[in-house]
């Protein structure tokens, strides 16, 4: 396996955390199931276009280590991430969030991270680049969905 190849690989399964903790602040906000299915949806295409950028193949996010991942820790109640997205939703505060944890939520250290990767490869991904803002203090839940709903409707 080229280097390349194993870098895009890592870099989904980071990205998958980060996604989550957008679809645990669509649910904790309450705007439902069918918001969180849309969310994770786009999610799947960024990572798609990120591992293809990072040398790997498009089918590596359809299988079971990019969307088979990406739809347990979007959806499974043991998420670390998407737990803490959920009460990010709810309005409080990263700080007080993390200071109540036990566990690591991968996705809090790796958004800024994976939003720079992306940026050295030329690719956009606004679903974790809005995760990222979020965790900085730099955007509220409701600002996020604004600003991704704002986007021009293309094919994902």
């Amino acid at each position: 396996m080229a280097v390349t190849t194993r870098w895009a690989c890592r870099s989904g399964g980071a990205a998958k955390n980060v996604i989550a903790i957008a679809a645990g602040a669509v649910i904790g906000a309450g705007l439902g199931e069918n918001a969180r299915a849309a969310l994770v949806t786009r999610g799947l295409a960024e990572l798609s276009r990120l591992t293809v950028a990072l040398g790997g193949r498009a089918e590596t996010a359809s299988g079971l280590s990019g969307l088979g991942d990406l739809l347990l820790t979007t959806t499974g109640p043991g998420s670390r991430n998407t737990s803490l997205g959920t009460e990010l939703g709810r309005g409080r505060s990263l700080a007080e969030v993390l200071a109540g944890r036990v566990g690591v939520a991968e996705g809090v250290a790796t958004a800024p991270a994976i939003v720079a990767r992306a940026a050295q490869a030329g690719v956009e991904l606004p679903i974790c680049a809005a995760v990222a803002d979020l965790l900085a203090g730099d955007l509220t839940v409701g600002d996020a969905m604004g600003r991704l709903l704002a986007r021009p409707r293309r094919d994902e």
